[in-house]
Protein backbone atom coordinates (compact mmCIF):
# COMPACT_ATOMS: atom_id res chain seq x y z
CA UNK A 1 0.00 0.00 0.00
CA UNK A 2 1.66 3.19 -1.01
CA UNK A 3 1.03 6.24 1.59
CA UNK A 4 -0.03 10.24 -0.20
CA UNK A 5 4.09 10.55 -0.02
CA UNK A 6 4.66 7.23 -2.46
CA UNK A 7 6.00 5.35 0.89
CA UNK A 8 4.73 2.28 1.22
CA UNK A 9 2.66 1.46 4.33
CA UNK A 10 2.09 -1.16 6.03
CA UNK A 11 -1.56 -2.87 6.54
CA UNK A 12 -2.65 -3.12 10.29
CA UNK A 13 -2.43 -6.14 11.88
CA UNK A 14 -5.76 -8.08 13.23
CA UNK A 15 -5.26 -9.63 15.66
CA UNK A 16 -1.89 -7.84 17.27
CA UNK A 17 0.83 -10.22 18.56
CA UNK A 18 1.42 -9.00 22.20
CA UNK A 19 5.05 -8.06 21.88
CA UNK A 20 7.62 -6.67 24.59
CA UNK A 21 7.30 -2.61 25.52
CA UNK A 22 8.29 -0.75 22.76
CA UNK A 23 8.05 -3.30 20.15
CA UNK A 24 5.68 -2.87 17.29
CA UNK A 25 4.43 -5.80 14.61
CA UNK A 26 2.58 -5.22 11.64
CA UNK A 27 2.26 -6.54 7.55
CA UNK A 28 5.68 -6.87 5.98
CA UNK A 29 5.58 -4.38 3.13
CA UNK A 30 8.58 -4.32 -0.56
CA UNK A 31 10.63 -2.43 1.68
CA UNK A 32 11.10 -5.79 4.45
CA UNK A 33 12.86 -7.90 1.98
CA UNK A 34 16.38 -7.30 2.48
CA UNK A 35 15.68 -7.64 6.33
CA UNK A 36 13.55 -11.07 5.60
CA UNK A 37 16.01 -12.61 3.38
CA UNK A 38 19.40 -11.53 6.37
CA UNK A 39 16.71 -12.60 9.01
CA UNK A 40 16.38 -16.31 7.15
CA UNK A 41 19.95 -16.35 6.19
CA UNK A 42 20.72 -15.73 9.61
CA UNK A 43 18.45 -18.65 10.58
CA UNK A 44 20.04 -21.12 8.54
CA UNK A 45 23.48 -20.32 9.52
CA UNK A 46 23.03 -20.33 12.76
CA UNK A 47 21.52 -23.87 12.98
CA UNK A 48 23.04 -25.72 9.76
CA UNK A 49 26.57 -23.96 9.57
CA UNK A 50 26.08 -22.10 6.29
CA UNK A 51 22.81 -21.37 3.80
CA UNK A 52 21.33 -18.12 2.74
CA UNK A 53 17.86 -17.71 1.92
CA UNK A 54 16.51 -17.13 -1.60
CA UNK A 55 15.49 -13.74 -2.55
CA UNK A 56 13.28 -14.82 -5.39
CA UNK A 57 11.60 -17.42 -2.36
CA UNK A 58 10.71 -14.29 0.32
CA UNK A 59 9.73 -12.39 -2.58
CA UNK A 60 6.93 -14.91 -3.67
CA UNK A 61 6.15 -15.48 -0.20
CA UNK A 62 5.39 -12.02 0.74
CA UNK A 63 4.31 -10.44 -2.70
CA UNK A 64 3.83 -13.22 -4.99
CA UNK A 65 0.76 -14.91 -6.35
CA UNK A 66 0.21 -17.17 -3.24
CA UNK A 67 0.11 -14.65 -0.70
CA UNK A 68 -3.28 -14.50 -0.30
CA UNK A 69 -3.25 -17.94 1.53
CA UNK A 70 -0.90 -16.36 4.08
CA UNK A 71 -0.93 -14.08 7.03
CA UNK A 72 2.19 -12.35 7.84
CA UNK A 73 3.58 -10.19 10.64
CA UNK A 74 6.83 -8.86 11.40
CA UNK A 75 8.56 -7.89 14.64
CA UNK A 76 10.12 -4.56 14.82
CA UNK A 77 12.56 -3.77 17.60
CA UNK A 78 12.60 -0.31 19.47
CA UNK A 79 15.12 1.15 17.25
CA UNK A 80 13.14 0.42 13.65
CA UNK A 81 14.81 -3.18 13.09
CA UNK A 82 12.85 -6.01 11.50
CA UNK A 83 13.89 -8.61 13.82
CA UNK A 84 11.53 -11.17 13.39
CA UNK A 85 8.90 -13.12 10.94
CA UNK A 86 6.12 -15.17 11.40
CA UNK A 87 3.99 -16.48 8.61
CA UNK A 88 0.61 -18.47 8.88
CA UNK A 89 -0.43 -20.58 5.74
CA UNK A 90 -3.67 -22.32 5.35
CA UNK A 91 -2.58 -24.83 2.92
CA UNK A 92 -5.47 -27.70 3.42
CA UNK A 93 -8.42 -28.38 5.09
CA UNK A 94 -7.33 -29.48 8.49
CA UNK A 95 -4.13 -28.40 8.04
CA UNK A 96 -2.17 -24.86 8.47
CA UNK A 97 1.78 -24.63 8.10
CA UNK A 98 3.91 -21.81 10.29
CA UNK A 99 6.76 -20.70 10.43
CA UNK A 100 8.14 -18.44 12.97
CA UNK A 101 12.25 -16.56 12.65
CA UNK A 102 13.28 -14.42 15.78
CA UNK A 103 16.84 -13.26 14.68
CA UNK A 104 19.51 -15.52 16.30
CA UNK A 105 21.50 -12.79 17.13
CA UNK A 106 19.03 -11.34 20.17
CA UNK A 107 20.03 -12.33 23.58
CA UNK A 108 17.90 -15.57 24.67
CA UNK A 109 15.43 -13.21 26.87
CA UNK A 110 14.77 -10.72 24.43
CA UNK A 111 14.07 -13.27 21.29
CA UNK A 112 11.93 -15.68 24.36
CA UNK A 113 10.31 -12.49 24.84
CA UNK A 114 9.26 -11.98 20.86
CA UNK A 115 8.47 -15.58 20.52
CA UNK A 116 6.08 -15.33 23.62
CA UNK A 117 3.85 -12.80 21.85
CA UNK A 118 4.32 -14.70 18.16
CA UNK A 119 3.76 -18.04 18.99
CA UNK A 120 0.10 -17.55 20.19
CA UNK A 121 -0.69 -15.16 17.16
CA UNK A 122 0.39 -18.14 14.81
CA UNK A 123 -2.69 -20.35 16.61
CA UNK A 124 -4.80 -17.51 16.77
CA UNK A 125 -4.54 -17.19 13.11
CA UNK A 126 -4.86 -20.52 12.25
CA UNK A 127 -7.64 -21.23 13.71
CA UNK A 128 -9.52 -17.91 11.80
CA UNK A 129 -8.14 -19.75 8.87
CA UNK A 130 -9.95 -22.91 10.37
CA UNK A 131 -13.38 -21.01 11.03
CA UNK A 132 -13.69 -19.85 7.51
CA UNK A 133 -13.56 -23.35 6.14
CA UNK A 134 -16.20 -23.93 8.33
CA UNK A 135 -13.91 -26.34 10.76
CA UNK A 136 -13.83 -26.08 14.51
CA UNK A 137 -9.82 -26.71 14.72
CA UNK A 138 -6.50 -27.46 12.59
CA UNK A 139 -3.15 -28.78 12.46
CA UNK A 140 -0.89 -26.77 12.59
CA UNK A 141 2.61 -27.87 11.74
CA UNK A 142 6.04 -26.16 11.47
CA UNK A 143 9.05 -27.15 10.37
CA UNK A 144 12.01 -26.33 11.88
CA UNK A 145 16.06 -27.33 11.68
CA UNK A 146 17.18 -29.92 14.31
CA UNK A 147 19.30 -28.81 16.82
CA UNK A 148 17.61 -25.04 16.83
CA UNK A 149 17.23 -25.49 20.62
CA UNK A 150 14.90 -21.84 20.64
CA UNK A 151 12.88 -22.79 18.54
CA UNK A 152 12.29 -26.32 19.92
CA UNK A 153 11.89 -24.64 23.51
CA UNK A 154 9.28 -22.37 22.44
CA UNK A 155 7.32 -24.76 20.28
CA UNK A 156 6.82 -27.33 23.15
CA UNK A 157 6.06 -24.67 25.76
CA UNK A 158 2.62 -23.96 23.11
CA UNK A 159 2.06 -27.55 23.11
CA UNK A 160 4.14 -28.85 20.24
CA UNK A 161 5.36 -31.97 19.05
CA UNK A 162 8.00 -33.47 17.31
CA UNK A 163 6.17 -36.14 15.31
CA UNK A 164 8.78 -36.38 11.97
CA UNK A 165 12.17 -36.30 10.87
CA UNK A 166 13.36 -35.55 7.28
CA UNK A 167 16.66 -35.88 6.07
CA UNK A 168 17.91 -32.93 3.13
CA UNK A 169 19.59 -34.75 0.84
CA UNK A 170 21.95 -33.83 -1.88
CA UNK A 171 23.66 -35.53 -5.04
CA UNK A 172 26.42 -34.06 -7.23
CA UNK A 173 25.43 -34.05 -11.17
CA UNK A 174 28.42 -34.58 -13.33
CA UNK A 175 28.67 -32.87 -16.91
CA UNK A 176 27.33 -35.46 -19.23
CA UNK A 177 25.79 -38.26 -16.89
CA UNK A 178 23.61 -40.45 -18.81
CA UNK A 179 21.96 -42.61 -16.78
CA UNK A 180 20.03 -46.35 -17.30
CA UNK A 181 16.85 -45.83 -18.81
CA UNK A 182 13.36 -47.40 -17.12
CA UNK A 183 12.71 -51.16 -17.48
CA UNK A 184 10.88 -52.63 -20.37
CA UNK A 185 7.60 -51.77 -19.93
CA UNK A 186 8.30 -48.46 -18.32
CA UNK A 187 7.98 -45.24 -20.12
CA UNK A 188 8.48 -42.31 -18.57
CA UNK A 189 7.44 -38.73 -20.65
CA UNK A 190 7.07 -34.95 -19.64
CA UNK A 191 3.99 -33.89 -18.81
CA UNK A 192 2.04 -32.84 -22.31
CA UNK A 193 1.93 -29.54 -23.70
CA UNK A 194 -0.65 -27.21 -25.86
CA UNK A 195 1.18 -25.24 -28.43
CA UNK A 196 -0.82 -21.45 -28.63
CA UNK A 197 -0.88 -19.23 -31.57
CA UNK A 198 1.59 -16.80 -30.50
CA UNK A 199 4.28 -19.52 -30.04
CA UNK A 200 3.68 -20.23 -25.43
CA UNK A 201 2.42 -23.84 -24.45
CA UNK A 202 0.51 -24.47 -21.59
CA UNK A 203 0.38 -27.90 -19.95
CA UNK A 204 -2.21 -30.21 -20.76
CA UNK A 205 -4.78 -30.34 -18.06
CA UNK A 206 -5.55 -34.39 -18.11
CA UNK A 207 -1.68 -35.08 -17.22
CA UNK A 208 -1.25 -32.79 -14.27
CA UNK A 209 -4.52 -34.34 -12.70
CA UNK A 210 -2.88 -37.43 -13.70
CA UNK A 211 0.43 -36.24 -11.91
CA UNK A 212 -1.89 -35.48 -8.65
CA UNK A 213 -3.80 -38.57 -8.95
CA UNK A 214 -0.99 -40.22 -9.06
CA UNK A 215 0.87 -38.47 -6.10
CA UNK A 216 -2.34 -38.58 -4.10
CA UNK A 217 -3.06 -42.29 -4.44
CA UNK A 218 0.99 -42.87 -3.61
CA UNK A 219 1.24 -41.50 -0.31
CA UNK A 220 -2.11 -42.77 0.87
CA UNK A 221 -0.37 -44.91 3.11
CA UNK A 222 2.20 -42.90 4.61
CA UNK A 223 2.60 -40.59 7.42
CA UNK A 224 1.03 -37.07 7.48
CA UNK A 225 -0.88 -37.88 4.19
CA UNK A 226 -4.05 -35.70 3.91
CA UNK A 227 -6.39 -34.44 1.21
CA UNK A 228 -5.08 -31.58 -1.28
CA UNK A 229 -7.16 -30.46 -4.12
CA UNK A 230 -5.64 -30.23 -7.58
CA UNK A 231 -6.23 -26.27 -7.86
CA UNK A 232 -4.53 -26.25 -4.51
CA UNK A 233 -1.99 -28.17 -5.25
CA UNK A 234 -1.35 -26.78 -8.54
CA UNK A 235 -1.33 -23.35 -7.46
CA UNK A 236 0.87 -24.00 -4.43
CA UNK A 237 3.59 -25.60 -6.78
CA UNK A 238 3.26 -22.70 -9.36
CA UNK A 239 4.12 -20.40 -6.22
CA UNK A 240 7.58 -21.55 -6.21
CA UNK A 241 10.28 -19.31 -7.97
CA UNK A 242 11.77 -22.48 -9.32
CA UNK A 243 8.63 -23.85 -10.92
CA UNK A 244 8.83 -25.19 -14.22
CA UNK A 245 6.01 -27.17 -16.03
CA UNK A 246 8.74 -29.33 -18.09
CA UNK A 247 9.63 -30.59 -14.86
CA UNK A 248 6.71 -32.63 -14.36
CA UNK A 249 7.13 -36.16 -15.11
CA UNK A 250 4.83 -39.18 -15.67
CA UNK A 251 5.80 -42.81 -15.49
CA UNK A 252 3.49 -45.23 -17.41
CA UNK A 253 3.44 -48.59 -16.89
CA UNK A 254 1.15 -51.84 -18.08
CA UNK A 255 -0.64 -52.98 -15.51
CA UNK A 256 -3.10 -56.18 -15.48
CA UNK A 257 -3.11 -55.70 -19.35
CA UNK A 258 -3.88 -52.59 -19.32
CA UNK A 259 -1.52 -48.94 -19.60
CA UNK A 260 -1.57 -46.65 -16.08
CA UNK A 261 0.05 -43.83 -15.14
CA UNK A 262 1.98 -45.54 -12.32
CA UNK A 263 4.51 -42.90 -11.34
CA UNK A 264 5.11 -39.22 -11.13
CA UNK A 265 7.96 -36.55 -10.33
CA UNK A 266 8.05 -33.24 -10.03
CA UNK A 267 11.13 -31.16 -9.74
CA UNK A 268 11.97 -27.17 -10.05
CA UNK A 269 15.21 -25.09 -10.48
CA UNK A 270 17.00 -24.60 -7.74
CA UNK A 271 18.74 -21.20 -7.32
CA UNK A 272 22.78 -20.91 -8.65
CA UNK A 273 25.11 -21.88 -5.78
CA UNK A 274 28.49 -19.94 -5.42
CA UNK A 275 29.75 -20.94 -8.27
CA UNK A 276 26.44 -19.94 -10.19
CA UNK A 277 25.35 -23.13 -11.74
CA UNK A 278 21.67 -23.92 -10.90
CA UNK A 279 20.68 -27.47 -9.43
CA UNK A 280 17.18 -29.03 -9.45
CA UNK A 281 15.08 -30.08 -6.41
CA UNK A 282 13.10 -33.25 -6.01
CA UNK A 283 9.25 -31.44 -4.85
CA UNK A 284 7.59 -34.93 -5.10
CA UNK A 285 7.99 -38.48 -6.34
CA UNK A 286 5.41 -41.47 -6.04
CA UNK A 287 4.88 -44.20 -7.64
CA UNK A 288 1.13 -46.40 -6.99
CA UNK A 289 1.38 -49.39 -5.05
CA UNK A 290 -0.05 -51.49 -8.46
CA UNK A 291 3.31 -50.27 -10.29
CA UNK A 292 5.96 -50.81 -7.45
CA UNK A 293 8.40 -53.34 -8.04
CA UNK A 294 8.91 -52.33 -11.98
CA UNK A 295 11.64 -49.68 -11.35
CA UNK A 296 9.54 -47.14 -11.63
CA UNK A 297 11.14 -44.64 -8.93
CA UNK A 298 14.65 -45.42 -10.32
CA UNK A 299 13.45 -44.25 -13.87
CA UNK A 300 12.31 -41.38 -13.01
CA UNK A 301 15.26 -40.35 -10.51
CA UNK A 302 16.99 -41.17 -13.58
CA UNK A 303 15.48 -38.87 -15.72
CA UNK A 304 15.71 -36.32 -13.74
CA UNK A 305 19.29 -36.67 -13.40
CA UNK A 306 19.72 -37.02 -16.86
CA UNK A 307 17.41 -33.91 -17.46
CA UNK A 308 19.72 -31.64 -14.50
CA UNK A 309 22.94 -33.13 -16.82
CA UNK A 310 21.81 -31.60 -20.01
CA UNK A 311 20.69 -28.44 -18.72
CA UNK A 312 24.15 -28.20 -16.91
CA UNK A 313 23.16 -28.24 -13.63
CA UNK A 314 25.75 -29.44 -11.08
CA UNK A 315 23.58 -30.85 -8.10
CA UNK A 316 20.19 -32.05 -7.06
CA UNK A 317 18.61 -32.02 -3.75
CA UNK A 318 15.62 -33.46 -2.36
CA UNK A 319 13.66 -34.46 1.27
CA UNK A 320 13.09 -37.71 2.57
CA UNK A 321 11.21 -39.25 6.03
CA UNK A 322 13.80 -40.60 7.75
CA UNK A 323 11.38 -43.32 8.64
CA UNK A 324 10.01 -43.65 4.73
CA UNK A 325 7.59 -47.36 5.10
CA UNK A 326 9.36 -47.24 1.76
CA UNK A 327 12.86 -47.12 2.53
CA UNK A 328 13.29 -44.29 0.02
CA UNK A 329 16.31 -43.04 2.08
CA UNK A 330 18.17 -46.46 0.80
CA UNK A 331 17.15 -45.78 -2.33
CA UNK A 332 18.41 -42.37 -2.70
CA UNK A 333 21.88 -43.77 -1.08
CA UNK A 334 22.46 -46.29 -3.55
CA UNK A 335 22.32 -43.58 -5.96
CA UNK A 336 24.58 -40.85 -4.73
CA UNK A 337 22.89 -39.08 -2.39
CA UNK A 338 23.75 -37.85 0.80
CA UNK A 339 22.55 -36.17 3.87
CA UNK A 340 23.30 -32.71 4.08
CA UNK A 341 21.11 -31.50 6.89
CA UNK A 342 17.77 -32.74 9.08
CA UNK A 343 14.71 -31.17 9.95
CA UNK A 344 11.81 -31.94 12.06
CA UNK A 345 7.87 -32.03 12.04
CA UNK A 346 6.25 -30.19 14.97
CA UNK A 347 3.13 -30.19 15.70
CA UNK A 348 -0.46 -29.02 17.19
CA UNK A 349 -3.89 -30.08 17.15
CA UNK A 350 -6.02 -27.03 17.92
CA UNK A 351 -9.12 -29.51 18.52
CA UNK A 352 -11.65 -31.24 16.47
CA UNK A 353 -11.33 -30.49 12.76
CA UNK A 354 -12.55 -33.33 9.66
CA UNK A 355 -10.25 -35.81 8.74
CA UNK A 356 -8.70 -35.22 5.76
CA UNK A 357 -8.19 -38.82 4.76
Amino acid sequence: MTGENGAMVSLPLDPVPALPDGWSARVPTPEDLPALVTLGTARRTANRGSGSADPDAVTAEVLGRGSWTRRQAVAVDPAGRVRGWATVHDRAAGRTVVELTVDPDLPDPDADAVAAGLVPWLETVGLEYAAARGLAGTRLDALLDEGDERQRRWLEAAGYACTRTWLNMGRPVAAGEDPPGPRAGVVVRRVGVHELPDGTTLPVAEDLQAVHRVLEESFEDHWGSYRESFPEFAQRLREDPGHRWDHWWLALVEVDGAPMAGGALVSSVLPADAAGVEGTYLDYIGVHRRARGLGVAKALLHTMIRDAAERGRDRVALEVDADSPTAADGLYRSMGWQTRYVTQSWQRDTGHYRATR
